[in-house]
């Protein structure tokens, strides 16, 4: 049962992300090894729709490892359906860290037996395009599922999510897989577990860097980032990438909201007032700013569903179906009008 919840889960969302987003492209994905277990490695800049765009576009279930404070209470049944593992942190305090040990022998089993993984590797979300100091947790996790695993077949995979925008619906994705990463090759006899450690972390770096648009903060970062908008992401990535390295001056920069525009996607927000007021309020939760792309997309799944369901309900029960229809009509094409106005 839990295997179908998450495979009806897993396509559900592949669905609604053509909506939720105006474009998505996918490079590499044939590059994903088929012969060994694989733990995936993306940035991480958007919160809880990073693993479940991950989880999406790969073609084996994916065990993701979670912060432990999540689990437990009625959500556990759903948790073990969509495969996550606890991972305890000093801040659960010092004592529940020897739990960890659990989760890892967990991950190097499913490795060992081809299954998949996916772990953040930087430090922390974070709503930057450019790549953040990686921690070794991934690298080492991969290193010693191969050491428990020496016949098999261990993979670290850099993956890069490209957003074109960080706080807006119906933006242009690239999700780029690299280069895979063989473990049972990082593992140089002349050297101690913590070089080829740290070796095999300095080399996820690049490779992750090449899955990303603008994956260093230098002097010309900021001046970078503006050009990265809804006309350039139509471009294709490594496109994008080699002119934002080599040449920037020549995208345009982002686009400003005019008066005008602000008035119109006010006129056209009324259809969704309670739904879009009620996401802005959920939003308001979260003092993490990186939340809200990821609060947008489970809104737009949830909140304006059920705005819609109702609603329309009510509506045909009340002046018949043709009204709830047209209604419905009008309120999905306002919202989506709404966003192109505002997308810059």
């Amino acid at each position: 049962m839990k295997k179908l919840v998450y495979y009806f889960v897993k396509y559900l969302l592949w669905c609604y992300n053509d909506l939720f987003f105006r474009t998505i492209k996918i490079y590499g994905k044939e590059r994903i090894p088929q012969d060994g277990g694989v733990l995936y490695s993306p940035n991480h800049q958007a919160a809880f729709l990073d693993p479940l765009l991950v989880g999406a576009y790969t073609p084996k279930r994916i065990t993701s490892l979670t912060r432990s404070d999540v689990f437990g209470g009625p959500l556990q049944w759903f948790l073990d359906a969509f495969q996550m593992l606890p991972v305890y942190r000093i801040r659960n305090g010092y004592s529940s860290l020897k739990n960890n040990d659990a989760t890892f022998e967990k991950c190097y089993s499913i490795l060992g037996n081809g299954g998949n993984l996916n772990m953040f590797s930087e430090g922390g979300h974070h709503d930057e395009y450019y790549l953040q100091n990686l921690s070794k947790g991934s690298s080492r996790l991969a290193y010693q599922a191969q050491k428990v695993n020496p016949g098999k077949k261990v993979y670290l995979m850099p993956v890069g999510l490209n957003y074109g925008n960080h706080r807006q619906a119906r933006i242009t994705l690239h999700l780029v897989f690299g280069e895979p990463i063989l473990i049972s090759e990082m593992m140089n006899p002349n050297n101690t577990d913590a070089e080829n450690i740290n070796t095999l972390r300095a080399l996820l770096q690049d490779r992750m860097k090449d899955c990303m648009w603008l994956p260093e903060k230098d002097a010309l970062y900021p001046e970078k980032k503006l050009r990265i908008n809804k006309r350039t992401t139509e471009l294709e990535f490594s496109h994008l990438k080699k002119i934002l390295a080599e040449d920037y001056e020549k995208l345009p920069k982002r686009e400003q909201i005019t008066a005008a525009k602000q008035n119109l996607a006010s006129l056209l927000a009324l259809p969704n007032l309670i739904p879009l007021w009620a996401t802005r309020k959920i939003n308001g939760l979260f003092e993490d700013i990186v939340f809200t792309s990821s609060i947008k997309y489970a809104s737009g799944f949830t909140v304006f569903a059920l705005w819609w369901l109702i609603s329309c309900s009510l509506l045909g029960g009340f002046f018949g179906n043709p009204v709830a229809i047209a209604f419905l009509a009008v309120s999905i094409g306002s919202l989506f009008w709404r966003q192109k106005i505002l997308l810059y």
